[in-house]
């Protein structure tokens, strides 16, 4: 049995009663230069004073530019009024900056030039550095013909005219008169005329002297004869490409002559023998129709200058002397057939020239077909 005076203390809980300060205290409210710490002792030396807190700017500080429509932009960029900017800089930026690359460029230039001069004090303006089977261009030279198709049609190699009509033909006889001029007028080519030499099988020409090429008198392919394509017989020229050092040997031994040559070739050779061996060392040439229907329409070729057939070998090796030009060979077709087209491959021949259908090598293949 309890006693009634012990209090209970499973009694509910009663809310506490506010906090009240004793009265004449201030509000423990902080200043704009206080803080929560305890003042200090009047042993220890006071605080640095702490820096004021920022204020809130003025208003008027900061403002948004105005805004600006596209064409007010894009002219604020060529010229801004109000810092005098260009182009999005200042004259003195432009400056400074134009100067920078001025000085840049111009150092960057002259380390071009002088790895240049350094790079072509290896080089011979006359003699290759790679030469023969060192060469891209090798040891098996090529053989051209002159007319040839304009620079618009430069795929083609067909000669296509009517032999009635002057102005239709015209265009082949003026590309030929181009073509022989520098041989005509030695003074076109810079040093032949004081280096021209007469050449012959017996007289070679001298180191640096170059051998005349006298195309004037290859009647009838001649430019007062309009190389007969007014008589709708044609005259073609050949000429064998240049390779630096190239030197042919030559089929100048009747017993060794290939298989494959022509029979009316391999004749004129045993004639040669017989009457002037010298001109054996020569770079024979010969052509006819591709196909034996060509064969049948082409007739009968002659060969200019007819004391030769094909390209004489005083004229190698070629030296890149000032001056140098191509032995040329012309041919003349005497009745080819009119209104067909005939399908001709030259060759030229030399135990050191290989000829190849497919890439043209040491061969040349036109067409020409007559109205």
């Amino acid at each position: 049995m309890s006693d009634s005076s012990t209090p209970n203390t499973t009694a509910s809980p009663t809310k506490s009663a506010p906090l009240r300060l004793p009265s004449g205290d201030p509000p423990p409210f902080l200043t704009d230069n206080e803080d929560e710490s305890p003042p200090p002792s009047p042993s220890e030396p006071p605080p640095p004073p702490r820096p004021p807190r920022p204020t809130p700017m003025d208003h008027d500080a900061f403002y948004r530019p105005p805004q600006l429509g596209k064409l007010d932009t894009i002219k604020q960029f060529f010229y801004n009024k109000e810092t005098g900017q260009i182009f999005g800089r200042t004259m003195s930026s432009w400056a400074k900056i134009g100067l920078f690359y001025l000085i840049f460029y111009g150092v960057l230039a002259g380390m071009f030039a002088a790895m240049l001069m350094v790079f072509f004090q290896t080089l011979d303006p006359r003699i290759p550095k790679w030469q023969l089977d060192s060469s891209i261009i090798g040891t098996n030279p090529g053989l051209g013909f002159r007319p040839m198709p304009s620079d618009s049609n430069i795929d083609s190699s067909l000669i296509w005219y009517k032999g009635t009509e002057k102005e239709n033909w015209k265009h082949w006889t003026d590309k030929l008169d181009k073509f022989l001029e520098v041989y005509r007028v030695p003074g076109l080519t810079p040093g032949r005329g004081e280096n021209i030499f007469n050449c012959d099988y017996d007289h070679l020409p001298p180191q640096g002297r170059v051998c005349d090429e006298d195309v004037k008198n290859w009647s009838p392919c001649t430019s007062e004869n309009f190389y007969d394509y007014h008589k709708s017989t044609p005259c073609i020229f050949l000429k064998l490409n240049k390779i630096y050092g190239w030197v042919p040997e030559y089929y100048n031994d009747t017993a060794d002559l290939p298989a494959n040559m022509p029979d009316d070739l391999k004749e004129y050779i045993h004639n040669l023998k017989r009457t002037n061996p010298k001109k054996l060392n020569t770079v024979w040439i010969s052509c006819s129709g591709e196909n034996p229907a060509d064969v049948e329409n082409v007739g009968n070729i002659q060969y200019l200058p007819s004391d030769r057939r094909g390209f004489p070998g005083y004229f190698y090796p070629f030296e890149n002397s000032e001056g140098y030009l191509s032995p040329l060979t012309a041919i003349h077709f005497e009745r080819p057939t009119s209104g067909v087209l005939l399908n001709i491959e030259c060759k030229a021949w030399a135990k050191n020239i290989r000829h190849d259908r497919t890439d043209r090598i040491g061969s040349v293949h036109f067409e020409i077909m007559i109205d």
